[in-house]
């Protein structure tokens, strides 16, 4: 086409959603999270459909709409028009009592209305129209219906001044979405030269974010990995229209590392943010989130757009920029970060920001239609933490403890879901139950209860704190599992323990043995995704449970380490399984104390549990006290944490005894002579019991790996990640004990690296 011909850039309009226009520009007043539990989105979607399917046959459903107001192309879909009226309708979903919907939730929902009944009014030249909210309540299926006559000129003045106030931030995000392209299209590697394998990891993460395809790539530690993808995927952003990217990471050294390698690319002007958990955010944790009080809620939405434009512009906004621009503004950090996270270009954070069934990061790409990259950091842990976030579990003693004391209005309620509970109890014959199907009768009550405390806790906000709320957010994640309960979960009953002579109610838990299905609807939302780490085989195991794509593309990076570097040896002698761990362990500690006194320095120790390390460690001191120990323990804190690694010195001598699989096993970086060895004295299967015999016979139907999939692929994943510690750079040298002789059979060496030499 000729040049002439082509659009001038200035004349393409910035388009925007309504539901973006309306948050942004129509907010006012205070941030008010007084309870009001909100519906799960499968509640929202019957909802409308219920709505809806009430209305006239000539009843308009999901209506899409577009306006131009200068710069700006405001589109976005009506939930209902009613051309008889003609009346246009405005429907939410809600918990509770309509009336005490707070009032800038209220006003956003009126602005939405209104921006679509001026949509309608000018596409159908409309004089007048009626704007009706409806807020459907889910749990007792009532409409509340809110009408309200307006002129088009009116519809008209309020659109347009909600245009006038976004069209100069929609200007300044075009320009820097130009200025942002340009400079990843630029971007230069921050060092002289690549790692050994760590040009084909960047460029495979370029390849497969350039093609919108997922790519998983195993490559050894010591590579630089977190630069390999964040590299990669930064350079093929602007080519492929990516809006944003996901870096997610199971822990939060993983997390810093991103931030580190960030700081290092000078990626300007990038915006980053760092996502961190409510929790670790909040300034008043001994108030309530509302202007009432907590000084940082009171007149947010007046003083959000000035700290809001202020970190656009800073750029870097990790949790201490944040929490800075945030209390300079006498706003909330925590909620400061949440709207950041639609203007952001990189976003650092947990895995739960994108994979939970409530998940921010999420949820908004799905209603912004977004093009995102994500990058997953030990995308092993995934398969582990989807299951945990997709399962839910019901305690009887919390529920024993909050009916003792509940409002009276909550006891017919409680009691109804007591007696549920108890038939339950009468029919359950084994310690451990798989039942069929979720209890009908019992999720019942149980939706009532939830619906009754629900509407409760709403009227009565001085009840929404400490027990009683705990137990509702509890009762609500059940009842959000159950939605998306099918073959892929399974339900079972654990008989409480005893208690005053009296059987207690059981556990009612509701498992998800294989993410897959529920993890595949994010994969298909990212336009790219790459999932790393230097334990993903076999890949066909991490992709049938994490429900990746067909035609996801797979990279295994050599290692650059020279096997001399790492001396291996198996103890054919020794057994570390249960039955046998009280006859070996005299031997064990002596291979233990044979290798430290050849070589002094330090060792790490990896057990199975903390009653094995406990054995071990006082079986060493009571043969060989000379040898210097030190040990993890239940429930550390982070700073104990960090006195247990800060033992780690170059000159310093002793053995570290940990557990497989917990805080020591990986995301720590012990280089040189900080650590020369590791012992490693299970395999690190998980135990066999009532459950994961359950999960081996649904592993088997599903996948005809059973076993594999359930104990030995997961725990072989754990052994490499702790062996890793090792040997983190090409001047490293160490020496890896693997103290049981199943490691000898070929099913289990072939899970090992091929570098080491066994």
């Amino acid at each position: 086409m000729p040049a002439d011909l082509l659009p001038d850039e200035t004349t393409v309009p910035n388009r925007v959603a309504v539901r973006v226009l309306c948050a942004f520009a129509a907010r006012k007043g205070d941030l008010d999270l007084r309870f009001t539990p909100s519906p799960s989105a499968q509640d929202g979607i019957q909802g409308h459909t219920t709505v809806t399917s009430r209305r006239s046959a000539s009843y308009q459903r999901e209506v899409p709409l577009s306006a131009r107001c200068g710069e700006l192309l405001v589109q976005g879909r009506a939930d209902g028009f009613d051309p008889a009226t003609p009346r246009l309708e405005e429907i939410k979903t809600h918990r509770g009592d309509a009336d005490r919907i707070p009032d800038n939730h209220r006003a956003l929902h009126w602005a939405q209305a209104r921006v679509y009944g001026w949509m309608l009014c000018e596409q159908l030249g409309l004089d007048r129209m009626e704007v009706a909210l409806v807020y459907f309540n889910i749990d007792t299926a009532r409409e509340t219906v809110l009408p309200v006559w307006h002129s088009a000129v009116e519809l008209k003045a309020f659109f347009e001044s909600l245009c006038a106030h976004y069209a100069d931030w929609a200007r300044t995000e075009r320009e820097h979405r130009a200025k942002r392209d340009a400079a990843m299209r630029s971007l230069g590697f921050p060092f002289e030269t690549f790692r050994h394998g760590q040009r084909d990891m960047a460029a495979a993460v370029f390849r497969a974010h350039g093609a919108a395809r997922h790519l998983l790539a195993q490559a050894p530690t010591g590579i630089g990995k977190t630069m390999a993808t964040l590299f990669g995927a930064l350079r093929a952003a602007p080519a492929n229209g990516t809006d944003k990217l996901f870096y997610l990471t199971a822990k939060t050294p993983g997390r810093q590392l991103a931030l580190q390698a960030l700081q290092r690319l000078q990626a300007r002007p990038l915006r980053v943010l760092e996502l961190v958990a409510r929790e670790k955010a909040c300034e008043h944790p001994d108030k309530a989130c509302h202007g009432e009080s907590c000084p940082l809620a009171r007149g947010f939405y007046d003083r959000l757009p000035q700290a809001r434009q202020e970190a656009a512009h800073a750029g870097w906004l990790d949790k201490s920029a944040l929490r800075d621009i945030a209390l300079k503004h006498n706003v909330c950090p925590y909620h400061l970060g949440q709207d950041l996270l639609r203007w952001s270009d990189v976003v650092v954070g947990d895995f739960n920001h994108f994979f939970d069934l409530s998940a921010s990061a999420w949820s908004l790409t799905l209603n912004d239609e977004l093009r995102v990259g994500l990058l997953v950091d030990e995308a092993h842990n995934l398969i582990e933490r989807a299951r945990l976030m997709y399962s839910a579990e019901l305690r009887p003693v919390a529920f024993q403890a909050v009916r003792k004391t509940a409002p009276a209005a909550l006891k017919k309620s409680m009691d109804r879901l007591h007696r549920q509970w108890s038939t339950l109890a009468r029919a359950q014959a084994q310690d451990h139950e798989v039942l069929a199907e979720l209890p009908g009768a019992f999720m019942e009550a149980l939706q009532r209860h939830g619906a009754e405390l629900s509407d409760h806790l709403a009227h009565e906000p001085a009840d929404a704190q400490g027990d009683l709320q705990a137990w509702l957010f509890e009762v609500l994640h059940v009842l959000r599992v159950a939605e998306v309960f099918a073959d892929h979960s399974m339900v079972d009953l654990t008989r409480a323990r005893v208690a005053h002579g009296r059987a207690q109610h059981p556990v009612l838990n509701i498992r998800n043995l294989d993410p897959g299905p529920l993890l595949k609807p994010r994969w298909d939302a990212a336009r790219s995704a790459t999932l790393f780490s230097a334990t993903l085989r076999p890949m066909d195991y991490v992709s049938q449970l994490l429900g990746l794509p067909d035609d996801t593309a797979r990279l295994e990076v050599p290692s650059p380490f020279d096997p001399a570097q790492l001396r291996v040896r198996i103890t054919p002698h020794l057994s570390t399984r249960y039955n046998d761990r009280d006859a070996s362990l005299d031997g064990l500690v002596d291979v233990m104390a044979m290798e430290y006194t050849g070589r002094p320095g330090n060792y790490l120790a990896f057990f199975s549990s903390f009653d094995y390390l406990r054995q071990s460690l006082d079986r060493l001191r009571e043969r060989h006290p000379a040898v210097p120990v030190w040990a993890q323990s239940r429930g550390m804190s982070e700073p104990e944490r960090n006195d247990f690694v800060a033992r780690f010195t170059d000159d310093g001598q002793g053995i570290g005894f940990a557990v497989l699989g917990g805080a020591f096993g990986e995301g720590i970086d012990l280089p040189g002579r900080r650590l020369i060895g590791a012992f490693i004295a299970t395999l690190g299967m998980p135990q066999v019991n009532a459950v994961n015999e359950q999960l081996r016979q649904r592993m088997q139907a599903r996948f005809g790996q059973g076993y594999d999939y359930t104990y030995l692929f997961p725990g072989l994943q754990k052994v490499v990640q702790a062996a890793g510690r090792v040997i983190r750079g090409p001047e490293d040298e160490g020496v890896l004990v693997l103290m049981d002789d199943r490691f000898n059979r070929a099913e289990v060496r072939r899970l090992l690296p091929a570098w080491w030499k066994l």
